[in-house]
Parts: structure tokens; C-alpha cells; sequence
């Protein structure tokens, strides 16, 4: 353009010039009619950041393994609470780059391409739950071994059990009894059916586990062999738990992870901005469907 700027201070015709160099004429004509003096006033403009950068650093504080869209999330919460005007996901973006507060970038391993089959995510909540388990030691070396169930729309953390042994189908049944119930109360039998996705882990297949899944209302289904990313959401959610809660919790001994294990599925359910959720924690999102619902 600064080009085409000179040509034209030259003499050269603006239309001839144009046609050219490939840019507009009212373009040309805008920048021709500047006075002298004119400034670009988003750049002349100094931004008032200091009031935003306290806030993300209080987040981060207690959080530091967000980044930036889930800062911006729980920023976004807390000025809508307080009726304050909310703020862009770039300019949280820009804030945090600026101040040197971005998570570093990891590098990705290259990872095998494996069968997939079908998609885990569902419409409306209760259609189908997964399950999985994790473990962590504790700092004295105690094994903790976590069995969860996770409804594949909302992705809330419905029920969990945390063990010493090891994921047994007694565990199972019991996380599968305790969703069940906290989703429906004290029925004996689900509303209607609800796919119960899982690997082909021992305690999932056994033929107890199975028979009292389908005694509830649940159809057992497994993942194809060798293909994890099959229960994806449950995977994501185990990395998710790891990375955010359990690598941050203070875990001295057994009872200690268990009281902050808690804290942590709690934190999730009700705090953690999921991306798939419109950056709503999966309680959030449940209210906010309720009342489509209802509207």
C-alpha cells in the first residue's frame, strides 16, 4: 500500500496504479484524503491491564496449570457475578503472553494411529456414562487406586470410589449403584436405558459386574481391544484429574489424598470450564440445559 502511495504522489493514475498492484480504489482514496497529522488510533491507545493481570494471577495462583481459555473462563465467572463487563479470550490471551504467564508448549510424541470406533460424546445427558480408573502413590509411598463414572454429555464426575487394593468389581458395582443413585435418587431401576462404556479391564467384564449393570438399567459396552481413545472422554478426564488436582494436592498419606481427592472431584464438577462445554463447568452446563429446558 505504502507503495501504491508513492506511485500515486508521482503522478501515476490512481485507477491505472490500482488495477496494478491489486488493491482497492476506496481504500486508496480513504488513505489519499488523511490529513498529514493522522495517527492509527488502536495503536496510540494504551491499554489499562494492570486491574486484569492481578485477577488472572489469582486464578493461576490456585490453579497454575490452566491456560489461557480456562483462565479466561473463570475470569469471565467472576465478573458476571460481580456484574462487571467481561472481558475478550484474546485480550486474556495477549495479558498473559505479555506478562509471561502462558503455560510452556510440550512436545507432542508421535503416537501409532489406532481404530476408533464411533463417537463417545452423546446430545442429552444420561444416554451413556464411562468409566476408568486411575492411581497415584501418595509421599509415603501408599498406592491410591480411583474407579470413576462420567456422563458422556456433561461430563460430570457422577460417583468415584478410592481404594488401596486394587479396581475390583465390587468397586465397580459400587460406583455404578452410587452414579444411579445420585442422578435419580433411590430407584431401583434407571428411567431408561443408558449405555455403560468401558475398557475390557477384568472388573468390567466380570459376569457379576455385568449381570448387576443390566439389573439397573445399564448395557454394558466395551472398547475394542487395543483401542483406548474408544472411552476418550474417560482417558481425557483421568489426564485432567492428574495434571490439575493430583499433582498439586497436598498427599502426605492415604486419609490426607482421600479428604483432598474429594475437594479435587468437587472442584471439578463445580468450578473446572471444560472447552467442549462452552467453557462451563459440567454442573454449570447442566443448569444452563435445565433451563432451555424449562424455557
Amino acid at each position: 500500500m505504502d507503495c501504491a502511495l508513492a506511485l500515486v504522489a508521482r503522478g501515476r493514475p490512481v485507477k491505472r496504479v490500482c488495477e496494478v498492484l491489486g488493491v482497492a480504489r476506496s481504500n486508496m482514496a480513504v488513505r489519499l484524503a488523511r490529513s498529514p497529522d493522522w495517527r492509527d488510533g488502536r495503536k496510540a491507545r494504551t491499554p489499562q491491564d494492570s486491574g486484569l493481570v492481578e485477577e488472572i494471577q489469582r486464578h493461576i495462583g490456585q490453579l497454575p496449570s490452566y491456560g489461557y481459555r480456562r483462565v479466561w473462563a473463570l475470569v469471565r465467572r467472576d465478573r458476571a457475578q460481580h456484574d462487571v463487563p467481561p472481558v475478550n479470550a484474546k485480550r486474556v490471551y495477549r495479558v498473559m503472553r505479555d506478562h509471561g504467564l502462558l503455560l510452556s508448549r510440550r512436545r507432542q510424541p508421535h503416537m501409532p494411529a489406532r481404530r476408533h470406533d464411533g463417537q463417545v460424546a452423546v446430545l442429552q445427558s444420561n444416554q451413556r456414562w464411562c468409566s476408568d480408573g486411575f492411581e497415584f502413590r501418595c509421599d509415603d509411598g501408599s498406592p491410591l487406586r480411583v474407579t470413576f463414572a462420567l456422563d458422556c454429555c456433561d461430563r460430570e464426575a457422577m460417583s468415584w470410589a478410592a481404594t488401596t487394593a486394587g479396581h475390583s468389581g465390587n468397586v465397580v458395582r459400587d460406583v455404578m449403584l452410587a452414579a444411579m443413585e445420585h442422578r435419580f435418587g433411590d430407584a431401583d431401576l434407571v428411567p431408561a436405558e443408558i449405555e455403560w462404556l468401558t475398557d475390557n479391564g477384568s472388573a468390567y467384564i466380570a459376569g457379576k459386574t455385568r449381570a448387576f449393570a443390566q439389573q439397573i438399567g445399564l448395557r454394558p459396552v466395551t472398547t475394542p481391544v487395543r483401542s483406548p481413545q474408544s472411552n476418550g472422554m474417560a482417558e481425557s478426564f483421568v489426564k485432567t484429574i492428574k495434571r490439575d488436582y493430583v499433582a498439586f494436592m497436598p498427599k502426605p498419606d492415604v486419609p490426607t489424598a482421600m479428604q483432598n481427592l474429594a475437594i479435587a472431584f468437587e472442584h471439578y464438577n463445580e468450578q473446572h470450564p471444560h472447552s467442549a462445554l462452552k467453557y462451563r463447568s459440567p454442573r454449570e452446563f447442566r443448569q444452563h440445559q435445565e433451563l432451555l429446558t424449562q424455557g
